[in-house]
This record gives C-alpha cells, sequence and structure tokens, in this order.
C-alpha cells in the first residue's frame, strides 16, 4: 500500500485545516456559541457552513457540482483534519448521521429517490437520522431480533413499533427506518424513507445521555400507522440488511477517521500544558513519566491511522472490509478514550475543568465503544472470521 497522497488532497486538507483553525476552533471559546446541548449553535453553525460550502470544502462524500465522491482514502486524511475541533465535521457536513446516509442514498437509491431525499441533504438545506435501534426486546447490536414491522397494504406499507437512541432525530427532516416485512431470517427486513410531516409516528422523549449530543439528540421514536408509499422502499422488500451493512461498515471507519482527529487534539492539550508547565523544578514535557505516556499515545494514534488507512484502501477496491472496519473501530474507540483520559491527567484540574475541552472529548468519547457496534460485537466478528478463514485471516492481497 502507497501511503502517499496526491497533491491534489494535500491542497484541500492544508484548506480544511485552516479553516478549522481560522474559523472553528474559535468559536469553542465563544459562551454564545454553543447550545444548550454541548454542541455548535446553529446560527453560527449556518454561517460556517455557508462559508465551508463556498470554500468547496463541502460534502466530500458524494459527488457534487461535476466533482466525484472521493475515495474513502482521501476522505481519512480530510475528516481527521476536520475534527481538530468538536465542531468541524458538521461545519464540511461530514458529520453522522448524516454522513452516512448520504452515502448510502448515493449509492442505492432510485433517482426520485435521490431528488426528494439526497439533495437537499447533500445542499446543507435538511438534515436526516437512521432508524434501527430499539427498545429490549427488540434489535439492538443484532438486527435479527427487531420488531418493528411494516405490513403490506395495497401500494403502501403501515409501519407499528418504537425505535430509540435515533441520532438526530429532533432535528431531521428525513428518515431511514429498518423495520420488519417478513418472519425470514436472511430477508425480513426491509428499508424505507419518510418525511418528518408525514402523520403516524412521534418523537416519544429526547433521552438524555452521559455526553454532548449531536444536533437532534438521541430520541425514542413511537410509530402508531406511519404510511409509506412503495416508491419510498430503498431497494427492494427483504433487503434491509443488506441495505444496513452497505451504510454501517463505511459509517464506522468514517467515526474512526473523526475520532482520530480528536485523539490527536487531545495530545496536542496535553502537549502544550506540559511544555510550559513546572512542578518542583522541571517542567511537565521532561519527565520520564509525562513522556511515556504522551509517547503511548501518539504511538496507539499512528497505529489507528494505519488501521483505518488499511481499511479505507480495502473499501476503495470494492471490499467489504468487514475485519478490518471491526479492527479499526475497536482500536479507535478505546484509544480516544485513553487519549482524553492522559489529557487531562497531564492538565491536572484545568482538564477537567471546562477551560478546555478535554471534558467535553472525555464524555464524548465513552460512547464511542457502543455506537456501530459495541466492542464485544466487533471481537465476536473477528473470532468468527478467524474461524471461517483460518490463515487466511492474514492473507495479503496479491497482485
Amino acid at each position: 500500500m502507497d501511503f502517499t497522497i496526491s497533491s491534489e488532497i494535500e491542497a484541500l486538507r492544508a484548506k480544511v485545516a485552516a479553516f478549522v483553525a481560522d474559523r472553528i476552533l474559535p468559536h469553542e471559546a465563544r459562551p454564545d456559541s454553543w447550545d444548550a446541548h454541548g454542541n455548535i449553535a446553529e446560527a453560527p453553525l449556518a454561517a460556517l457552513r455557508a462559508e465551508a460550502q463556498a470554500q468547496g470544502l463541502w460534502a466530500f462524500q458524494v459527488p457534487l457540482q461535476g466533482r466525484p465522491a472521493l475515495p474513502f482514502v482521501a476522505q481519512a486524511v480530510l475528516y481527521e483534519e476536520m475534527n481538530r475541533s468538536i465542531f468541524g465535521p458538521v461545519c464540511f457536513n461530514a458529520a453522522a448521521p448524516d454522513d452516512g446516509n448520504m452515502r448510502v442514498l448515493e449509492a442505492v437509491g432510485t433517482e426520485a429517490q435521490k431528488a426528494r431525499f439526497l439533495a437537499p441533504l447533500v445542499s446543507g438545506a435538511a438534515r436526516s437520522a437512521f432508524a434501527m435501534t430499539e427498545p429490549a426486546p427488540g434489535g439492538g447490536s443484532d438486527p435479527s431480533m427487531i420488531e418493528t414491522r411494516a405490513e403490506k397494504r395495497g401500494d403502501r406499507y403501515v409501519i407499528t413499533g418504537r425505535k430509540w437512541f435515533i441520532t438526530g432525530a429532533a432535528v431531521a427532516d428525513h428518515f431511514i427506518l429498518i423495520a420488519r416485512t417478513s418472519d425470514d431470517t436472511r430477508r425480513g427486513l426491509s428499508a424505507f424513507l419518510f418525511h418528518k410531516d408525514q402523520p403516524g409516528w412521534q418523537i416519544v422523549r429526547r433521552i438524555g445521555i452521559m455526553g454532548p449530543e449531536e444536533h437532534g439528540g438521541h430520541c425514542e421514536l413511537a410509530f402508531d400507522g406511519l404510511e409509506v408509499p412503495e416508491e419510498n422502499l430503498l431497494m427492494s422488500e427483504g433487503h434491509g440488511m443488506k441495505l444496513a451493512q452497505i451504510r454501517l461498515g463505511p459509517a464506522r471507519l468514517t467515526h474512526c477517521m473523526r475520532w482520530l482527529g480528536l485523539a490527536k487534539r487531545c495530545l496536542e492539550i496535553a502537549q502544550d500544558y506540559a511544555a510550559t508547565r513546572e512542578g518542583f523544578g522541571v517542567r511537565l514535557a521532561d519527565r520520564e513519566s509525562v513522556q511515556i505516556m504522551l509517547g503511548e499515545i501518539a504511538m496507539g494514534i499512528e497505529i489507528g491511522r494505519l488501521l483505518t488507512m488499511k481499511a479505507a484502501w480495502a473499501l476503495d477496491r470494492g471490499e467489504r472490509a468487514r475485519k478490518e472496519v471491526s479492527m479499526a473501530k475497536v482500536h479507535v474507540a478505546n484509544l480516544l478514550h485513553q487519549a482524553a483520559d492522559v489529557a487531562i491527567q497531564v492538565n491536572g484540574a484545568r482538564g477537567y475543568s471546562t477551560d478546555t475541552v478535554l471534558e467535553w472529548i472525555y464524555r464524548y468519547a465513552r460512547q464511542a465503544r457502543l455506537v456501530d457496534g459495541a466492542d464485544a460485537v466487533h471481537m465476536m466478528v473477528l473470532a468468527r472470521t478467524m474461524g471461517e478463514e483460518g490463515r487466511d485471516f492474514w492473507n495479503w492481497p496479491a497482485a
């Protein structure tokens, strides 16, 4: 694998880095730039999104104005740079869940579905949510347990059931919903598109969480007769699991890309403080114990970058990259939590306060080991794949 990036991607990376440093980072220090849920407020966000769009720093994951979607290896470089700021990805229209929803709609949507549901997401005129997870005993990490049902009546599907922890639901205009259309163990699920103004569903509550929230929070939804016309069925009936696989693999990897940016920000804050803070006549940066902690995080970040880039490279080759994505997801999720923890320790009480974004990142980081598949689920994937592939699990791709 050649790790050289093109001059065009390097130029884009430099532009993203400059935009983050000059335009986004200052908002972290402005109280009026924050909303009530620990994210960037709508007014400054709208202004920053307009600027990013005007500079061509927008929606790199889909074709746009004659520009093709960038390959995953290029996105890995740019997404990591975007998330030097906690507010970064949403300013470039590269934040979950819109990021993953745009990808899957571009990949499998009909032209009519793209015009109605994808185009407004790409332009930034709309936001979206992906409604899959359910309260127990419904589907969580195991989608085969999904209980929300879609009953075919004529040319429409009538949907009943519940979903929860649906990210972004409170501000979403468009939804992708996974529901059961039969009891077939392999093809029992289907995927549907609907608009927030359609009757037959409601947001039951916005679920409070430990960490800061994405725009629109994490919501519990109830469906009691939502009618979805047949033309808003994504792919075809019984292909809901396939659609979820198409969406979730790349979405997990883009999480890793963004989390690496946050981990690097933690290290940056720790290094800056250690370089100037003295105790007992010695700078923290000169203490071997601190050097060991920071060096371990630096090595962990580079391992995460290599795992993420290998998975991105495999996706660009048309592979599912299931084991590569799982490895990256587990490592980077744990790395982010460790990086925030170490940076707080180095900064002492300052790190625990809101004077830096470290406490924000620390609270946010704990969800990383749960979202898009808990650590244990990905470890199970790896163990099962080793059992299926044997020594071929370690093969290098051959020309």
